[in-house]
C-alpha cells in the first residue's frame, strides 16, 4: 500500500508522495500544466512521527497544501478563461501592501474561514441541537445521560455532513472535481496494483478507496461519538454556561479525535481482515457520492500529477 495520497482540484488532481508534491491541470487549449513542489514529509522531526500527533501535524499540512493548490487551479483556470481583468483599487492596495506574500494571505485566510465554517456546522451545531433536546421537560428521563449526548450529537452530524455533500454533488461544477476525484484514486489503485500508469490500466480500477479523506472525514464522526462520550455534561451550572462550555471541551477534543481518525484510517489502509473490510464499507459507499468515473482526458491528468510523485526506491513510499 503506497501513501501517495491526493485531492482533485479545479480541472485536475494533487498528488503527494514522499518527497515531492504535484498539481497537474488541464488548461483549456488541452495541455496539462504542472507545478511540482518539494516537500517535508520524510524529514519532519521525531515528534511529528508519534502516533496521534502525526495525524493531527498530516490534518493541517493536507489542509494548507490542498488549499494552496486548489488555489493554484483557480488562478490558472480564471487567467485562462475569463482573460485579464481589470484590477480594482483594493486589489491594487492589497498589492502595494503585501506584494508577493499576497496569496500566502489569501490561502491562510481561506483556510481560516473554512475551519470556521466547518466547526460551527459539525460540531458547534449538533452540540447545541442536543442541549435543545435536553431542555424539553418531557425527555428528561431519556436525555439525561452522557451517552444519548454523544449519541444525539453523532447522528445530527452525520446527517448534516450527508445532507451537505448531497446538495453539493448535484452542483455542475462539483460533479468536475468528483470526476477528477475518481481519477486519483483509480490512478494510485492501478499503481498499488502493480500496473503500468496507462489510461488503458487505470481504468480497469475501482474509484473507491480506503484511504480517502471521505472516508477519514466518516472515521472522524465516529470517533468523535466514542471521545465524547466521556466528556462531561456540565449539569449542574446554567443552561447557556454548560451550552459554552460543552462546545469548548469538543473544540478541545478535536486534535485528539483526527490523530485517532488517522490511524484507525492507516490501519483500516494496510489491513485487509474482515473487520477491517466491514469498518471500511461506509467510507466505502459514501464515495458513491464523492466521485464519479472519469474520462480518459481526466485519467491523463491524474497520470501526469502521479508519475513526479513516485520515488526511486519504491520501499520510500510504503503506508
Amino acid at each position: 500500500m503506497t501513501s501517495i495520497g491526493g485531492q482533485a482540484v479545479m480541472e485536475g488532481v494533487m498528488m503527494r508522495g514522499p518527497f515531492k508534491t504535484v498539481t497537474a491541470v488541464r488548461k483549456p487549449d488541452g495541455e496539462i500544466a504542472k507545478k511540482i513542489d518539494e516537500n517535508g514529509t520524510k524529514t519532519r522531526p521525531k515528534i511529528c512521527r508519534v502516533p496521534i500527533i502525526r495525524g493531527c501535524v498530516s490534518f493541517v499540512d493536507s489542509l494548507v497544501i490542498g488549499m494552496k493548490s486548489l488555489m493554484y487551479s483557480a488562478e490558472f483556470v480564471d487567467i485562462e478563461e475569463d482573460g485579464e481583468e481589470e484590477e480594482s483599487r483594493f486589489d491594487r492596495w492589497l498589492e502595494d501592501k503585501l506584494g508577493d506574500k499576497i496569496k500566502d494571505v489569501v490561502i491562510y485566510f481561506a483556510i481560516f474561514l473554512s475551519i470556521i465554517f466547518s466547526v460551527a456546522l459539525f460540531i458547534l451545531l449538533p452540540s447545541l441541537l442536543a442541549s435543545l433536546v435536553e431542555a424539553i421537560p418531557g425527555l428528561r428521563a431519556v436525555t439525561s445521560t452522557q451517552t444519548f449526548t454523544s449519541v444525539f450529537e453523532g447522528i445530527m452530524r452525520m446527517a448534516i455532513f450527508l445532507g451537505y455533500m448531497f446538495l453539493i454533488s448535484k452542483m455542475k461544477e462539483i460533479k468536475r472535481v468528483f470526476e477528477y476525484h475518481g481519477a486519483e484514486h483509480k490512478t494510485i489503485a492501478c499503481y498499488e496494483g502493480g500496473d503500468e500508469l496507462t489510461v488503458e490500466n487505470v481504468k480497469k480500477y475501482t474509484r473507491f478507496h480506503p484511504r480517502c479523506g471521505t472516508s477519514f472525514l466518516l472515521f472522524v464522526m465516529i470517533i468523535s461519538i466514542i471521545v465524547f462520550a466521556f466528556l462531561p455534561r456540565f449539569d449542574d451550572i446554567p443552561r447557556i454556561a454548560s451550552i459554552f462550555l460543552r462546545m469548548g471541551t469538543r473544540l478541545l477534543c478535536l486534535p485528539v479525535v483526527a490523530g485517532l481518525s488517522f490511524e484507525v484510517i492507516k490501519w483500516a489502509g494496510r489491513s485487509r481482515s474482515c473487520v477491517v473490510g466491514a469498518l471500511s464499507k461506509p467510507g466505502l459507499w459514501l464515495q458513491r457520492l464523492t466521485t464519479r468515473e472519469p474520462d480518459e482526458s481526466q485519467i491523463e491528468v491524474a497520470i501526469a500529477s502521479m508519475l513526479p510523485c513516485i520515488p526511486e526506491n519504491k520501499e520510500e513510499d510504503k503506508w
